[in-house]
């Protein structure tokens, strides 16, 4: 399956997409079955409004960041390399100047402080940019960032091919056989890093995660924290793909669940060549 294939595709996980499929679907039946009509109009709303809800979508997010809880860089073990997965920054393509830091850019961030914590004396940047785009690989705007924050040159090493974190994998187990190296620390988003650290540790890379971007916090909730919002929608939205990705590489066979060990207290999940 293409890779565009597979984006368009994942489009129908989304709970706007399938709210609005439901509510033209709804109103197309209504015409001729008044009842049935309003029954999948009213499927449709409630597919919309509840994923909407931030309490529904803090424990979606909550659910797959549990595994793996924030760990300072310096109590991290050290490692031959820190890869860092790409997502967080968008090309600076006009009528930008600079990239441009999304939601997931903690990637970057914590994978810059694990280096001046001395935790790997290289960072990999792994991350392409999808065939219809007109922008230069993801990592090449991150290694241009890290360079900006004062990493030598010689200490980023790129991986700018894959377009999907099964070829992040794939790619990157590759250049690390090449160079003949180890253990790394796995950087990437709390939610992403189940499917990410799986998938690493499948294609036999011995990876110790080492999360960011931890979307749910420990904090009181107002009323306003009960209404429906475009935000907890997006947040929902992020969640589904992580539940639906994960199914999907175990049915492809790109995660074998004997791979990763379970989880130590301090690190979360490990791949079982690093679990000693």
């Amino acid at each position: 399956m293409s890779v565009f294939a597979s984006k368009a595709l994942s489009l129908l996980i989304h709970p706007l997409v399938g709210a609005l499929l439901l509510l033209t679907a709804g109103w197309t039946l209504a015409w001729r079955w008044p009842r049935v009509g309003q029954v999948v109009m009213g499927a449709g709303l409630l597919v919309l409004i509840v994923p909407s809800l931030p309490p529904v979508a803090d424990a979606l997010y909550r659910q797959l960041e549990q595994a793996h809880p924030p760990v300072a860089a310096r109590a991290l073990p050290a490692a031959d390399a820190i890869v860092v997965l790409g997502g967080g920054l968008s090309a600076p393509v006009p009528p930008r100047v600079d990239p441009d830091f999304n939601d997931a850019a903690d990637r970057i961030v914590h994978a810059f402080r694990l280096y001046q914590a001395e935790r790997a004396p290289r960072i990999i940047v792994s991350g392409g940019r999808l065939p219809w785009a007109d922008t230069p690989p993801e990592a090449f705007t991150l290694r241009r960032v890290l360079m900006q924050w004062g990493v030598p040159e010689s200490a980023i090493w790129t991986e700018p091919e894959s377009a999907t974190t099964y070829e992040n994998a794939q790619r990157t187990a590759a250049l690390l056989r090449e160079r003949d190296l180890d253990r790394v620390l796995l950087v990437t988003s709390a939610a992403h890093m189940p499917r990410a650290l799986a998938v690493f540790c499948t294609a036999g890379v011995p990876a110790i995660p080492a999360p960011t971007d931890h979307r749910v916090v420990n904090s009181p909730r107002s009323v306003l924290g009960y209404v429906p919002s475009a935000a907890a929608l997006s947040r929902s939205t992020g969640a589904l793909r992580e539940y639906v990705g994960y199914v999907v590489y175990r049915l492809r066979g790109w995660i074998d669940p004997e791979a990763v060990a379970a989880p130590p207290e301090s690190t979360g999940a490990v791949c079982h060549a690093c679990a000693s």
